[in-house]
C-alpha cells in the first residue's frame, strides 16, 4: 500500500484527487482499470473529480512508478498498482477482462529462447489473448445471440 509519504517521495503533492485515485486503485477488486473506469468509480463514490484530472494523476503516478500502464489489443489502456513480483496477463478479446498469472515453465522457456539467440534477458511483457469463460463472451464467440 502506498502512503502519503510515498507520494511526497515521488515528488507529488498530497492532494485529495491523488489520494482518492490511489485508494481506488489499491482497494478495487478489479486490478486493471482504465482512466474512464477510475472516473466512473469516483463519480459513483460522490467524488467531484474531472476526467482530465484522472488522466493527469494516472500519468503522474506512472512517471513516479506508482502504477503501470498496459496497452492491450483493442486500443485501450489500463492501469494497475506497481507490484514487486513479476506477472503476465491474459486478456479477453470480447469483454476486455484482464487476469494476471505467473507460470514458472513459461519464465524458464523465455530465458532459454533468449540464450539460444545470444541474448541475456533483462525483462519481458507477455500478454495472451483469448475468450473468457463468461456465457456472454462464449455466446459471442460461437455466434449465438441471446434474446
Amino acid at each position: 500500500m502506498f502512503s502519503n509519504q510515498d507520494l511526497r517521495k515521488a515528488g507529488l503533492k498530497v492532494t485529495l484527487p491523488r489520494i482518492k485515485i490511489l485508494e481506488l486503485l489499491e482497494n478495487s477488486p478489479v486490478h486493471h482499470l482504465s482512466a474512464e473506469d477510475v472516473y466512473k468509480a469516483l463519480l459513483e463514490q460522490g467524488e467531484d473529480v474531472g476526467l482530465a484530472t484522472v488522466y493527469r494523476v494516472l500519468t503522474q503516478f506512472e512517471s513516479a512508478g506508482i502504477v503501470e500502464r498496459h496497452h492491450f489489443e483493442g486500443g485501450h489502456s489500463v492501469f494497475e498498482i506497481s507490484k514487486a513480483e513479476h506477472h503476465d496477463h491474459i486478456v479477453c478479446v470480447t469483454c476486455g477482462k484482464v487476469l494476471e498469472f505467473n507460470d514458472e515453465l513459461i519464465e524458464q522457456q523465455q530465458h532459454k529462447v533468449a540464450e539460444s539467440l545470444g541474448f541475456t534477458l533483462t525483462g519481458h511483457a507477455l500478454h495472451l489473448y483469448g475468450i473468457c469463460s463468461s456465457p456472454e463472451c462464449q455466446d459471442k464467440a460461437h455466434g449465438r445471440n441471446k434474446r
